[in-house]
């Protein structure tokens, strides 16, 4: 037997040191048992608020407010559980394949951060000024958070667009966002 054929154990080989890379290619081959889960606890807080929601009798006619949420926590529990045998099974998410993604590009944690900002800011704001002020924040802060620069355009595309979405909502629906400051007004 020749000895320059066979491979020399090195430190960073050897039985205790094998297990680490197993383990991380297990959990690598089935990162999507991280959606099955967030999908699975995601159906048992929205089956626990619906099951606990307080509804009178004069409020419920042949479908109540707790039909719908019921249905969408069932729903959510069944495809987190088929997600799970699926990727036990060797079922495997397809890559993105989009023409304008450069996959060997790392992810821009500074916009996803901005937006996340944005969004808190925007559920912090929206009490104490309203809709219409936190509304035209969040579309402007989404749109430069994005890359969009035009300093003088963006900020009248928000305002139009939150105040459309203010009125529509408000008005039309009749689901009432509040107003804020401009509640006379509008």
């Amino acid at each position: 037997m020749n000895t320059s054929e066979t491979p020399a154990a090195g430190p960073a080989e050897g039985p205790g040191r094998a297990a680490p890379e197993g383990r991380r290619s297990w959990l690598r081959d089935h990162s999507e048992l991280g959606v099955s889960v967030l999908l699975f606890a995601i159906g048992v807080l929205v089956l626990t608020d619906a099951l606990t929601m307080d509804v009178s009798i004069s409020e419920r006619g042949p479908v109540g407010p707790k039909t719908v949420p019921i249905v969408v926590g069932i729903g959510l529990l069944v495809v987190a559980v088929l997600l799970a045998v699926d990727v036990m099974r060797g079922g495997r998410g397809e890559a993105e394949g989009g023409e304008d993604i450069d996959l060997s590009e790392p992810s821009d944690w500074q916009t996803v951060l901005l937006l996340t900002g944005v969004f808190l800011g925007f559920a912090v704001l929206i009490g104490p000024i309203g809709f219409p002020i936190a509304g035209t924040l969040l579309f402007w802060g989404a749109a430069f958070a994005l890359g969009s620069r035009h300093y003088h355009r963006d900020p009248l595309i928000a305002a139009v667009i939150a105040l459309s979405t203010y009125y529509v909502f408000n008005n039309l629906l009749g689901v009432p966002l509040p107003g804020g400051p401009l509640m006379g007004v509008l």
